[in-house]
């Protein structure tokens, strides 16, 4: 089936089907109704080589993870991908592996490639990414600076309800074991934690920085012990995980002798013993959130102020937190 047979099945030319097809803004709903109704009972694709000659757009955007081995980043890239999928565009997925530098450079790979991109948690300086935009339509997941459009969790909100879920089971000395030192979500959590915990009364020892992983829980297990705190919170699950590890390793009780909580929910978080107690982020609405954003940005460069979205979290209370051990 070509274009012919579709304007010829609709009622209208050939140009008005191109139109409704690659730029439906500019065709009146009721032909444009017609136009694709007309395409899908007659099974027409459009070529996507020749729409991107038409329309100077090549139907592809780019995803940039730092780690795709931490198990949050792969439901934020199936967010980006049934949403991408819905407005008929192709992803192309990088992993960074924790490195800038990489980052920087695969950016630029990328871009020559697709109509804009999506960095999840990048770990470019502010300016970097600010010049980055300035080429190519970027919007930022899990990561905020001025005039750059993004799509965060609302963090402080998060760690009021961590905070006050322990203070209500009588927690008054708290740990916090940070994350990657140049990761934006930290800085977030750490100086949100900080203003919630003078707020109620509770001693905050930080602890950190650790890498984002399970081996970064393990590493900082001992010191949260030597800090003599009712409680700890991970920078994310994965790090929670691994000081439930290293104190099943040293026979300390979950949530007897100290508690644990996390960030992120995981899908481990909940098949661990005990399962852990966690601050649910929305992933899947993330990433679909970023690629609506990504597609209004493509289609009005020119719109005035920061596209931004701010998404809600939920404490999930499970096993791993309890009463204080006085």
């Amino acid at each position: 089936m070509t274009i012919k047979d579709v304007a010829r099945v609709a009622g209208v030319s050939a140009s008005t089907v191109t139109r409704a097809l690659t730029l439906p803004e500019l065709v009146h709903p009721a032909t444009r109704e017609r136009v694709l109704r007309a395409a899908g009972d007659l099974g027409y694709h459009p070529n996507r080589a020749a729409r991107g000659l038409i329309t100077g757009r090549t139907g592809n955007i780019g995803l940039l993870v730092p780690d795709l081995g931490n198990p949050f980043f792969p439901s934020v890239v199936k967010g980006v991908q049934a949403r991408a999928h819905e407005a008929d565009l192709a992803v192309f997925l990088a992993d960074a592996d924790e490195d800038s530098a990489a980052e920087a450079g695969l950016v630029r790979k990328l871009s020559q490639q697709v109509d804009g991109l999506l960095l999840c948690s990048p770990r470019m300086s502010d300016d970097e990414l600010r010049s980055l935009a300035g080429d190519t339509p970027i919007v930022l997941v899990n990561r905020r600076i001025a005039r750059v459009p993004s799509v965060t969790p609302d963090f402080p909100d998060g760690m009021r309800q961590a905070v006050g879920h322990l203070t209500a089971l009588g927690h008054r000395r708290i740990a916090y074991v940070a994350g990657p030192r140049g990761s934006w979500a930290n800085r977030e959590r750490t100086r949100t934690l900080r203003m919630v915990s003078e707020t109620a009364g509770v001693d905050l020892v930080e602890i950190g920085n650790v890498s984002p992983q399970f081996e970064g829980g393990v590493s900082a297990a001992d010191r949260v012990l030597a800090a003599s705190v009712t409680a700890v919170i991970g920078y994310n699950d994965l790090v929670a995980l691994g000081l439930l590890h290293r104190f099943a390793a040293r026979g300390v009780a979950v949530p007897a002798r100290i508690s644990v909580l996390g960030f992120d929910d995981i899908a481990f978080a909940a098949m661990s013993h005990p399962a852990l107690t966690t601050v649910a982020l929305p992933k899947e609405l993330a990433g679909r959130a970023a690629v609506d954003l990504l597609l209004r940005l493509i289609s009005d460069p020119g719109r005035p102020g920061v596209l931004r979205r701010d998404l809600p979290t939920q404490l999930m209370v499970r096993g791993s937190t309890g009463p204080a051990n006085r």
